[in-house]
């Protein structure tokens, strides 16, 4: 193996916008997260929409339309 080529592999923190600090190794110097295992849905139990530009509210509005067309 070549030596010399592979980045420098350090101990860095991400952090989440929740708050929630993770110490682990990277070669990036900062690493910022959006969601993490303390604020996931799937992992807390609770019930959160990540709603990405109005996606759901666009589908909940023609959703509506097509339940009242059938009656």
């Amino acid at each position: 193996m070549r030596q010399d080529i592979h980045p420098a592999y350090h101990p860095v923190k991400a952090v989440c916008v929740c708050g929630n600090v993770i110490e682990t190794g990277s070669v990036l110097a900062d690493i910022r997260l959006d969601i993490c295992s303390a604020c996931h849905p799937f992992f807390t139990g609770t019930q959160k929409l990540v709603d990405t530009e109005g996606r759901v509210d666009k589908f909940k509005k023609r959703y509506a339309k097509a339940v009242s067309n059938k009656k």
